[in-house]
């Protein structure tokens, strides 16, 4: 068997030669290399860096290693099923763990979501839920049903679909023109009428009435779906106005228009059930769901639908194929080990009562920010966190940048979205670890100009 070498000596090989071949996602990768954030280990709540540094991890790697680093279930479960089988298609074929881990994403999930479809990224999971959408309606004699509505400030993940949809501008910018026949409502983010709400803020549920305004331009025998994220996560965690979910699903109903929920972030635990949906009591049509479903050691998303939805699909003659539409990855046998080994992981650690415990302490050591320098919002939901920082004049995102560097020198990962600071640590945070976080962030919000 071959050594590992250390991670010194992996750092050490990285010539700028070496790194000049990879070109990072979303990153300055000409800046990045001259000065790299290189990580070489990760073990519960901590990441190790080349050069031996430990970093409180505490965005759960990118919203997705929500129980945690190095589970050591999780890791078994991938090596025995690379050693049984490595791979095998899912067109007309498939393994039967991959109908295990379906059915036990249908047990978890609220209502009558019960059908499950494997992608491979929260990504391709909404492409998927916009396609079957339309084609839903094309199955139940409604060909017209083509329009698609997102939100302003939503993350969709970036397919051509879900970036049509997704409402975070610097995201569409370089890639017009996007999808036609696509309409976004406004966000719900008024720090005039709800800053520092603790949770689901009060204001705002008539904000969902836009979506009957819209139908005074675009028949609403033309719209096929809605899609939201119930919490919004990338755009600056908005948590949703009391109500304003209900009213949505109510005027989605009353047009026979699918509400598509996307659960990428909110699913498996992030607000303390399953999904975003039981906690927030309001069912969608479809779910899309990735990040935490394997903890993100293997990559995988999904899709969830409801017994309308299947029933719409299965109409037809029992040899028809339902849905011209998959991936060569589709319920990849690596992936549903994980998968599966992920939700008994949360079973064992009671993983979402845990979070709700959390939450609590979470939600007042993040307000007791409220007063410090530069903080004009706070707003929280399950392990969810943002603190919103008042821009510095001529230079929007930079106060925010700065901050999350300065949290990264104290041994605290972080992100910030322009000058909004976001958090969503793993479900296994200790109070000492959330007081940390915290305070390292008070701490920078005093140094910072």
């Amino acid at each position: 068997m071959n050594e590992v070498p250390p991670a010194t000596a992996l750092s050490n090989s990285l010539t700028p030669e070496v790194m000049e071949s990879y070109w990072l996602p979303f990153t300055a990768n000409r800046k990045f290399k001259r000065d790299p954030r290189l990580f070489s280990g990760a073990e519960g709540m901590y990441y190790t860096t080349t050069d031996g540094r430990r970093i409180l991890d505490g965005m759960a790697g990118l919203w997705c290693v929500n129980a945690g680093h190095g589970q050591r279930k999780i890791i078994e479960a991938i090596k025995a099923q690379a050693e049984q089988m490595d791979y095998v298609s899912s067109f007309s074929m498939s393994h039967p763990i991959a109908f295990e881990f379906a059915h036990a994403i249908a047990q978890v999930t609220p209502g009558d979501l019960n059908h499950v479809f494997f992608a491979n990224s929260g990504s391709e999971a909404v492409d998927t839920a916009l396609k079957m959408a339309r084609a839903y309606h094309r199955a139940r004699g409604e060909p017209g049903r083509t329009r698609l509505i997102g939100r302003a400030k939503g993350y969709h993940g970036m397919g051509w679909g879900g970036l049509s949809v997704a409402g975070m501008s610097r995201h569409r910018r370089d890639f017009g023109p996007l999808l036609p026949e696509v309409s976004h409502l406004n966000h719900t983010h008024f720090p005039d009428k709800n800053a520092f709400s603790r949770g689901r803020p009060a204001w705002g549920a008539h904000l969902a009435d836009e979506l009957q305004q819209m139908m005074a331009i675009h028949d609403p025998s033309t719209i096929a779906a809605v899609i939201i994220e119930p919490v919004v996560g990338s755009g600056g965690v908005l948590p949703p106005p009391v109500g304003y979910l209900e009213r949505l699903r109510e005027i989605c109903d009353r047009h026979g228009i699918l509400l598509i929920f996307d659960e990428v972030i909110t699913g498996f635990g992030r607000l303390g059930t399953a999904f975003g949906a039981e906690l927030l009591g309001v069912l969608p049509d479809i779910v899309t769901c990735a990040k935490g479903m394997t903890n993100a050691a293997v990559p995988m998303g999904g899709v969830i639908v409801n017994q309308k939805v299947w029933d719409g699909f299965t109409a037809g003659p029992e040899g028809t194929i339902e849905l011209f539409h998959g991936y060569t990855y589709s319920g990849h046998p690596l992936a549903c080990a994980a998968g599966l080994a992920t939700l008994e992981v949360h079973r064992d650690l009671d993983l979402y009562a845990r979070t709700r415990r959390a939450a609590q302490r979470w939600e007042d050591t993040a307000h007791a920010l409220k007063g410090d320098r530069h903080v004009i919002d706070i707003r929280n939901i399950g392990l969810l966190g943002a603190i919103e920082l008042e821009p510095r004049a001529g230079e929007p995102g930079e106060r925010g940048s700065e901050v999350n560097e300065m949290c990264f020198q104290e041994g605290i990962l972080i992100r910030n979205t322009g000058d909004t600071l976001v958090l969503s640590p793993p479900l296994i945070i200790e109070d000492a670890e959330i007081d940390r976080i915290f305070d390292t962030i008070r701490n920078a919000l005093k140094k910072v100009a």
